[in-house]
């Protein structure tokens, strides 16, 4: 290569470092130049990765606190059998009117909810007609006990002698999902089969 190049003249010497930098210059342009912000995002990945890293490593740590902690959650609250919230929600209820003398006038069909992890909602809608100190002290008593007894949507209307108060009233409950009771029931179904 070298007595190639000492055996150009001058001009054909320069012709040919020009054309070669010419060529240098637009593969520089073609594959390096649009290559040099790769650094900067493979850092700032890089930087992301660490930051998720340290995060699942600090959820990790704290697993055990968690499930002490759901543990006691789960153990804490009264268990119902799934079969009977409902007529334990009811049965509160009624149990509730009658102590504050309210009137239960209407109920509708009960609806049950399932898609939170712990708790299964039962709600039902109810008329009641009563004065408006019985109607406060049903709703605070129902709302201040351990029944998880809540009011979602409250109506409130006179009636017809306009003597009371006419209520419609959507209760809803929340009741422990028991997650024990589900392996056990499917064990007793394999065993009958």
């Amino acid at each position: 290569m070298k007595k190639y190049f000492a055996q150009l003249r001058p001009m054909e010497r320069r012709l040919l470092v020009g054309v070669a930098v010419v060529v240098l210059i637009v593969l520089n342009a073609v594959f390096i130049w649009p290559h040099f912000s790769d650094w900067g995002d493979l850092q700032r990945r890089l930087g992301d990765a660490q930051r998720k890293l340290n995060l699942y490593q600090t959820a990790l740590a704290q697993t055990n606190t968690i499930q002490a902690q759901v543990k006691k959650f789960e153990n804490e609250g009264e268990s119902v059998a799934p079969e009977d919230q409902g007529v334990d929600f009811m049965r509160t209820v009624q149990a509730q009117s009658a102590q504050s003398s309210v009137n239960i006038v209407n109920t509708s069909r009960q609806l049950t909810r399932t898609n939170d992890v712990f708790f299964v909602e039962q709600s039902q809608n109810i008329d009641v007609i009563a004065n408006d100190e019985q109607l406060v002290d049903f709703l605070y008593k129902l709302g201040s006990g351990s029944s998880m007894i809540r009011v979602r949507d409250l109506e409130l209307q006179t009636d017809p002698p306009r003597q009371h108060l006419a209520a419609k009233i959507k209760l809803v409950a929340n009741y422990q999902k028991n997650p024990k009771s589900a392996p056990a029931a499917s064990a007793s179904k394999a065993k009958a089969k």
